[in-house]
């Protein structure tokens, strides 16, 4: 009679990647937006996104000179509205 050993089979453990914070994508990056300065400096400290008078939720890296200024926000903040 051969020798047979079982070989103990290890499944292999299935992980799933942290959820990602839902950022937007798009038009808007074409945009500098008005937000809060304190949430400009805790996302350059943090990594973590802002949102804009607009609505839009991202992560401020460029700089913002370079680009035109939002139209929604620019709308908004001249009918008044302000940050919570």
């Amino acid at each position: 009679m051969p020798d047979t050993q079982t070989v103990p089979t290890i499944a292999p453990t299935i992980t799933e990647a942290p959820e990602r914070e839902q950022i937007d994508d798009g038009d808007h990056d074409r945009f500098a937006h008005y937000c809060k300065k304190a949430d400009i400096v805790r996302s350059a400290v943090t990594g973590e996104a802002i949102i804009a008078l607009c609505g839009k939720k991202w992560i401020p890296t460029r700089d913002p000179s370079r680009f035109p200024v939002c139209p929604t926000c620019k709308e908004r903040k001249a009918a008044g509205w302000t940050f919570r």
